[in-house]
């Protein structure tokens, strides 16, 4: 009896439903205005989230992804000899990124073709080639890339980079407007694949996707140099998701890089930069 008396004159026992309903008001609004209040994400360079992955299906059936068969004798390939290292360092000494590209002559495609060709070559993890290479030639859809960009872009220099990254980059005087991406004949979008499929459609793992993806683009940036052609390396923050809706890629596939090419507009400058010496980046044992 007592307890009922309790029950009956205890409001909030009476109005629990209300109670309930208060408590999880008081929650949404406290989240709203813990985002509005924190404004768009400031990025550094140390900050960059990594994508996870969600590959909880492959424990099942446990199958290596290549065939296995016997190994076969290596064959050395062909190189630059005589003095082939310090020839590839002297062509490789003259790339310098660019900002400034012609839209006209236009490189073949065969060109690019062949230069993403020696990019296959790079090695990766457990042999999985994690990587696509997008070429966009077509002018509108150079210009919807460049829209994604610079409205990105935009957002990144004016609030969530660093004052400190967006003050290391004045010297190289770069800003959110990106006229290269329309003037330059072609783009190539490099994807990393976070996974892939095997023949009967099951997922399997990329392992080291971002490090093989990564290697294989800096022997491209090799080949576009051996083969005549200027290119600028940049990394869009916030661009890829818009991206790859854009060019209609699959889910597992993340934009890594995209490299404007072709060939230098007349008139065309640099920043007066100085790379390390080999005493500065070696160290021997």
């Amino acid at each position: 009896m007592e307890v009922e008396e309790l029950i009956s004159n205890s409001k909030v026992l009476r109005n629990w439903p209300s109670f309930i309903i208060g408590l999880g008001l008081i929650w949404i609004l406290k989240n709203v205005f813990y985002k509005w209040s924190r404004g768009p994400q400031r990025y550094t360079l140390e900050n960059r989230e990594e994508e996870e992955e969600d590959l909880e299906d492959l424990e099942d059936e446990l199958q290596p992804a290549l065939e296995e068969k016997p190994h076969v004798p290596f064959v050395p390939g062909q190189n630059l000899n005589p003095n082939g290292a310090e020839r590839f360092y002297e062509l490789m000494g003259g790339r310098r990124s660019i900002r400034s590209f012609k839209s006209h002559p236009k490189p073949d495609l065969s060109i690019i073709e062949d230069c993403i060709r020696a990019a296959g070559t790079a090695p990766s993890g457990a042999h999985t080639e994690p990587w696509t290479y997008c070429v966009i030639e077509k002018p509108e859809v150079k210009q919807s890339i460049r829209e994604i960009v610079e409205q990105e872009e935009l957002i990144n220099y004016s609030q969530r980079m660093h004052k400190q990254w967006v003050t290391d980059l004045r010297p190289l005087q770069t800003n959110h407007i990106k006229e290269y991406l329309t003037d330059a004949p072609y783009l190539i979008l490099i994807f990393k694949q976070i996974y892939g499929f095997s023949e009967d459609g099951r997922r399997k793992r990329h392992y080291y996707n971002e490090i093989s993806t990564s290697i294989s683009a800096g022997i491209l940036l090799g080949a576009l140099q051996a083969a005549g052609l200027s290119s600028l390396v940049t990394t869009p923050l916030n661009c890829g998701p818009a991206l790859r809706s854009l060019l209609n890629r699959p889910i597992n596939e993340k934009l890594l890089i995209l490299l404007p090419v072709g060939y230098p507009k007349d008139g065309c400058t640099v920043p007066d930069l100085r790379r390390k010496s080999l005493s500065e980046i070696l160290v021997t044992f």
